[in-house]
């Protein structure tokens, strides 16, 4: 492998990571020599890692204006979520089939009680915070390494649509009432009841993210 295919694909891997974590935001444009300068690098592997990166549907390399971070399309979204939702259900239901102890099950219950003060705070970005804790247990939980990094992989792109939205959505106090529930069904050990709260819960977050990101454009650049 050449030095230039090692630095093209080091800045697809960066600038791939700074879009899924929000630091390239989405609609934001960002020019080859600010990216080459940033990543230590020289320009043509930047503007290679930008082509691979428009070929997955991440940026739009526009020819002397840079590279624009593209949103997640509803689509997108919501392909990603039947995924999760099928991922996330199967690791409650198996988590519930475990027979945790309650110091096993006390990082979910402490996301979820972070999750009712952040709610009770109106703190938004606290809420999502613990949210994401309350979904990375319950995968842990279910004791399926594939399931864990396949949903760590997406997960990324749930937070970088929720970021487009959170501030348009009611407060998520429904949401905390979905976790709650299923919590309550691990420890009881009803695996079909915590599987059928938990699916319900996904499919009831992505029907709202995908109308929320249509009826406010948020795809658009």
């Amino acid at each position: 492998m050449t030095t230039t295919t090692t630095n093209t694909q080091r800045a697809a891997d960066e600038m791939r990571r700074l879009i899924f974590s929000g630091d390239l935001a989405a609609g934001s444009d960002h020019l080859e020599t600010e990216l080459a300068e940033r990543f230590g690098m020289s320009r043509t592997p930047v503007r290679e890692a930008a082509l691979i990166l428009e070929a997955q549907g991440l940026v739009s390399v526009r020819p002397r204006r840079g590279v624009r971070i593209l949103p997640v399309s509803p689509d997108d979204m919501a392909e990603i979520y039947d995924v999760l939702t099928e991922l996330e259900s199967h690791a409650a239901g198996r988590a519930a089939a475990a027979g945790h102890s309650e110091a096993e099950l006390s990082g979910m219950a402490r996301a979820i009680d972070d999750m009712d003060a952040a709610v009770a705070a109106q703190n938004r970005e606290a809420w999502a915070e613990a949210d994401d804790r309350f979904h990375s247990e319950l995968v842990r939980l279910g004791r399926n390494r594939r399931i864990e990094t396949i949903v760590a992989m997406m997960s990324d792109q749930v937070r970088r649509a929720r970021s487009l939205t959170l501030y348009l959505r009611p407060l998520p106090q429904g949401s905390n009432d979905d976790h709650r529930a299923v919590l309550e069904a691990i420890r009881k050990g009803s695996a079909y009841t915590a599987q059928s709260i938990h699916r319900a819960h996904r499919e009831r977050a992505k029907e709202m993210l995908i109308s929320l990101l249509r009826s406010h454009r948020l795809n658009q650049v």
